[in-house]
């Protein structure tokens, strides 16, 4: 997304909803001001479940963005934001096209 702003969480809430319009999804957020909010429309298929404050391991997010890190983004300097951006791509299409690894990252033992 183009901004971790409440406009950009609309559009990822409203396309997570239409790409999944059978399931039932309750999705785990952190206290970013974009996370609620009145302007924010929850679709139907969607429930936000609110983690407490400062409590990272809670979060199994924080364990797909080091695998992103490892994997896509490694230890070097992108040139320009086309560059971050196109990486970015390839981090979503990988995290996407690899369910088993997020399940297993993001599991709770």
């Amino acid at each position: 997304m183009p901004a971790p702003d409440t406009e950009c969480f609309q559009i990822f809430l409203d396309t997570l909803a239409k790409k999944y319009p059978r399931h039932f999804i309750l999705l785990f957020v952190d206290g970013a001001g974009n996370h609620h909010g009145d302007e924010l429309v929850i679709p139907a298929n969607i429930m936000l479940h609110l983690l407490p404050p400062y409590s990272p391991e809670l979060n199994p997010q924080e364990n797909l963005w080091d695998e992103i890190r490892e994997k896509i983004f490694k230890n070097y300097a992108l040139k320009s934001m086309n560059d971050v951006y196109a990486k970015l791509q390839e981090a979503a299409l990988y995290i996407e096209r690899n369910p088993t690894l997020v399940k297993s990252i993001t599991s709770f033992p």
